[in-house]
């Protein structure tokens, strides 16, 4: 029996003591593991197990926690908890009381993936308006990676290969792990400042790296990164893992490339391809010389040909000949001249001729002898025709006239007014009416009319 200066604790206070002793003990931790015996009454609260490969613990995370859920969780997921150690003091268990649950390992990487995408697309990181055109012929290539890695191999590689004239500077950062995304934040931020100061020439930047699992892969996923990449005033081509890795400093930078290698040849010309061009262009050259050459030489040939007319002899022997030209064609200019001035003046003579008084008037005579011929015939012929159109004109009027009517018994009844009456509608009682017969008038007065039936 225990002596009576022990202290005995009933179960619920040594229960009570021990919880108060965790939570003391144990503040906030993260805890990893696999769900298991997953529960989810009606109440909200999810219950389930923790485990790993020796061990397992019970798990609570009440209704008003678990709304900040992002994902659904399942029995063998493999989960990250922010918990408190805690006793069930009712039963003895101890149990973590969860707070915040995250997917872990590539789920959560996956998630924070998302995630970072989503904010930097919104913001415009990710717009094509604003990346850089890639030099055709860069003037120089900044590397930023590992210097003990295959990627820096390959790179240099492949622009030995297709184009060995142009400056490479390597600017050596870890690639994975803490270090590496404020290493390659570094390196971006000092190109850029030595560009600008004029120490370095380079006019485009490879961010490269070999494959490797997501966590491996993480700092080119890193915000920090992605905005170093966003902020440098020179274009830079991403290279990262293997064509079906895709980081989020793919999406900022101007270009993205499936390999490193690719990369390396993204950024340097095929120089086979410029010696072609360079051929060509030789060729071009002293095909252009030539014609020039050419075109000179004709050119001095011509001048020549000049000089040899302009000589003070030629000139005296041309100004000869044109002197002779020149009395030539006065001497023929004379002689048209005076052979004109002759025809003219045979030509006067004969109007002159021709503009005789006596030969007008004479001529004027003839015309009025003539022209009284011809109006006494116009006027004895214009009398003859007016006398037979009087004479018909006088037959038609007389076979028209209403006094001819009259003479073959015919008479005409004319109102007062003189009007002659067609019908019986211009007349009404008491109208004195006039009738006129061949050799004289009749005066009647109205005293009936009678319609016809």
């Amino acid at each position: 029996m225990p002596s009576s200066q022990e202290n005995i604790f009933s179960v619920s206070t040594l229960n009570r003591s021990v919880a108060n002793l965790l939570e003391q003990e144990f503040a906030w931790i993260w805890v990893e593991g696999e769900i298991s015996n997953l529960a989810q009454p009606a109440s909200g609260h999810i219950y389930f197990s923790l485990k790993d490969n020796a061990a397992q613990v019970s798990c609570a995370m009440f209704k008003g926690r678990n709304r900040t859920l992002t994902f659904q969780p399942e029995n063998g997921k493999q989960i990250l908890v922010r918990a408190k150690v805690s006793l069930y003091q009712p039963r003895g268990n101890y149990q973590l009381i969860v707070d915040r649950m995250e997917e872990a390992g590539d789920g959560a990487l996956r998630r924070q993936f998302e995630q970072l995408k989503s904010k930097l697309a919104g913001e415009g990181l990710f717009d094509e308006s604003i990346k850089q055109d890639i030099p055709e012929l860069p003037k120089g290539i900044s590397i930023i990676t590992s210097k003990t890695g295959a990627a820096i191999h390959d790179v240099l590689s492949v622009i030995e290969r297709r184009f060995p004239s142009i400056p490479v500077k390597l600017f050596p950062v870890p690639v994975q792990g803490n270090e590496a995304a404020p290493a390659i934040c570094r390196a971006i931020h000092l190109i850029d400042e030595h560009v600008a100061n004029g120490d370095l020439h380079c006019d485009v930047i490879l961010l490269v790296r070999g494959g490797g699992s997501l966590e491996d892969l993480w700092a080119f996923n890193e915000e920090s990164v992605a905005r170093a990449i966003y902020d440098c005033s020179l274009p830079i081509v991403c290279g990262v893992g293997h064509e079906v890795d895709v980081t989020i400093a793919d999406f900022v930078a101007d270009f993205r490339a499936a390999t490193p290698t690719a990369a390396a040849e993204t950024v340097t010309p095929d120089q086979n391809s410029w010696r072609q061009s360079f051929d060509w262009y030789q060729q071009r050259l002293h095909q252009l010389i030539n014609d020039k050459v050419e075109r000179q030489q004709e050119k001095i040939q011509w001048l020549h040909r000049r000089l040899q007319q302009q000589h003070p002899e030629n000139q005296v022997q041309l100004s000869r000949e044109r002197a002779n030209e020149l009395s030539r064609r006065l001497l023929r200019a004379n002689q048209l001249s005076l052979e004109t001035q002759r025809s003219r003046l045979k030509t006067n003579l004969i109007r002159l001729f021709a503009q005789n008084p006596t030969r007008q008037l004479k001529n004027k005579q003839q015309s009025i002898t003539h022209l009284a011929t011809r109006l006494q015939q116009v006027t004895l012929n214009l009398l003859s025709q007016k006398k037979s159109q009087l004479s018909h004109t006088a037959r038609t009027l007389n076979a028209i006239s209403p006094l001819q009517t009259l003479e073959r018994g015919y008479s005409i009844t004319l109102n007062k007014t003189g009007k002659a009456i067609t019908c019986i509608e211009q007349i009404k009682l008491n109208d004195t009416i006039e009738t006129r017969l061949h050799n004289g008038s009749i005066i009647s007065h109205v005293e009936s009319i009678v319609e016809p039936d």
